[in-house]
């Protein structure tokens, strides 16, 4: 199971979020590029970015410090937030990011997920992001298509059809809180998809590393834990 340290980027600087309110936003590092590099010495190899000023713009915003991150670091970086188009995804390509997630657009625009998933194979993630198991969309502030009734798993099952090869699952009542990941809705995906999960949201401690290890998934991805103290990164890599 790969481990991923957590770099959320608001007004250019790394942040931390509870349950995706913006109103919570705290700053967690004075440094994307620092903070990276500080990942890089516990040999740390992937990296989980996210822009949140894209998520809110609908377009990628923090990609210059995206892009400082991956040419100065020697992580694979896996980047979420405003993507929209297909030229968004090739310019991260372009720049050397490993995976580039899509969120919002899997719900509103699949046919980029089809085309993106065409031309760039498992470079293309899909993160969902559920509330009550229902799919939320920008940045967590709208419902999904009819209110937000797409179940995650039919989500998942739908990205599977289109050659999705790896899914985020973010658990949103369960992110930034330290309270633990969302094992049975994770078990559920796992029934219901066949491709690379990834576990997001709740992480507090080794116990739950252990607890995500122990169900063979892809990868889990650890933020506020990390900054809180309450995961040591060195440790969570061991599972690795």
């Amino acid at each position: 199971m790969i481990i991923l340290p957590a770099i959320d980027l608001k007004d250019g600087t790394p942040v931390r979020l509870t349950k995706g309110a913006f109103d919570t936003v705290e700053q967690v590092a004075d440094n994307a590029l620092q903070t990276a590099l500080d990942f890089v010495k516990t040999d740390a190899t992937w990296l989980h970015m996210v822009d949140l000023d894209g998520a809110l713009q609908g377009k990628p915003v923090n990609h210059k410090i995206i892009e400082e991150v991956v040419s100065k670091t020697s992580l694979k970086v896996e980047v979420g937030g405003g993507i929209r188009t297909v030229d968004d995804i090739k310019k991260y390509i372009d720049a050397g990011v490993s995976r580039v997630i899509l969120g919002s657009v899997a719900l509103k625009n699949p046919e980029l997920v089809k085309e993106s998933v065409s031309q760039y194979g498992d470079k293309i993630a899909v993160g969902i992001d559920a509330m009550d198991g229902y799919a939320k969309t920008e940045g967590w502030l709208e419902g999904g298509i009819d209110g937000g009734n797409v179940y995650f798993t039919d989500l998942a099952k739908a990205m599977e059809e289109v050659g999705v090869a790896t899914i985020i699952f973010t658990d949103i009542s369960k992110d930034g809180t330290l309270s633990g990941p969302n094992l049975d809705q994770l078990k559920e995906l796992q029934d219901a998809y066949n491709g690379q999960i990834i576990a997001s949201g709740g992480i507090r401690d080794i116990d739950n590393i252990k607890d995500l290890a122990a169900m063979d998934l892809y990868g889990a991805i650890c933020g506020k834990s990390i900054y809180s103290g309450t995961l040591n990164l060195k440790d969570a890599l061991a599972y690795e």
